[in-house]
């Protein structure tokens, strides 16, 4: 089996998928942080194609920052002054090569994770 990474963002508070949602992949490396990729999410939430594909995985720590104080913003949540949650980094390893998938349930004042499948 080979290794690769998924995400979906659904909007909790609306009841939908988060359309539009700008997603950074990191690599972490000791101190090192390395950008991979940059991505936004589709009308279903989800990326276009895997975030990170069979023929770039690796096993290791990995970071995906989540831009929702952007992605609130441009839905009309009200803000506020600073948005409670902005920019939410979620930092996980992959230990082997399976699918990875891991997403993103999100409301203006709360979010959780899990690794899904």
């Amino acid at each position: 089996m080979t290794g690769y990474l998924t995400t979906h963002v659904l909007d909790t508070a609306r009841g939908c998928p988060a359309e539009g949602l700008k997603i950074d992949l990191f690599r972490i490396d000791g101190d090192t942080r390395q950008h991979l990729k940059t991505v936004v999410t589709n009308n279903d939430g989800r990326t276009d194609a895997q975030i990170l594909p069979a023929e770039q995985f690796e096993t290791g720590v990995y970071e995906l920052v989540f831009h929702a104080g952007a992605y609130l913003d441009a839905i009309g949540t009200p803000p506020e002054s600073p948005r409670f949650l902005d920019v939410i980094p979620l930092r996980f390893g992959m230990s082997e090569a399976s699918h990875y998938h891991v997403p993103l349930l999100l409301s203006p004042f709360g979010y959780s994770t899990y690794r899904g499948s």
